[in-house]
């Protein structure tokens, strides 16, 4: 395994962990992330209900439930996140409601500011974007696949937007945070699946 692969799984914590320091952090008005202001503790307060939300609410239908439950691979599944990220607090609960379906997925969260390097591998674009899964498969060490920052459909309609008006708006942000509660987790669901159901080496 990759040594800053493996420095990072040394210093992650578990999904429940994270939750639970994600709600203490809201609770004392913080963030994670090396940088510290009102707004990203004011994002990590509505990112704790956000989750407490999901964590609650997303349903696996059958269909994708069985191919989850069929997946025979022991992996951990590194994620890498901030408290503040608005993206990452609809992901990463869609990621641990597939992952709590399946015993041979271990979650482990890691975070962004602390992990840099490991970032820098990951990059999206060219950018350190998360939430950003990274699919290790446990007995060889090899990175299978990653996944995100955003799900499939998310990212296209980030991309129209892009490309017809060179940057994100504060009303688009909130359009997109719209666009999650609708889709409720499903297209992350099914995206993760699809790369379940193929999982191939991209990176040693």
């Amino acid at each position: 395994m990759n040594q800053i692969i493996k420095e990072s799984l040394a210093k992650s914590i578990t999904y429940q962990e994270y939750r639970a320091l994600v709600k203490q952090l809201a609770e004392e008005k913080s963030n994670t992330g090396l940088e510290k202001t009102e707004a990203l503790a004011n994002y990590t307060k509505l990112n704790d209900r956000r989750m407490k939300r999901w964590d609650k609410t997303i349903k696996v239908a059958e269909v994708a439930k069985e191919k989850i439950e069929a997946f025979n691979r022991k992996t951990t599944w590194l994620i890498i996140t901030e408290s503040w990220c608005g993206d990452a607090a609809h992901v990463v609960p869609a990621l641990n409601k597939i992952a709590e379906l399946n015993p041979n997925i271990d979650v482990k969260i890691v975070f962004r500011d602390e992990n840099l390097e490991l970032m820098d591998m990951f990059l999206t674009n060219g950018g350190r974007a998360i939430a950003k899964l990274i699919i290790l498969d446990n007995e060889t060490g090899e990175v299978l696949n990653t996944y995100g920052p955003r799900p499939s459909e998310a990212t296209s309609y980030v991309n129209r937007f892009k490309a017809k008006h060179g940057a994100l708006t504060p009303e688009f942000k909130e359009d997109l945070q719209h666009w999650y509660n609708k889709d409720k987790g499903q297209n992350i669901i099914s995206d993760v699946v699809e790369i379940l159901t193929a999982v191939t080496p991209i990176y040693q």
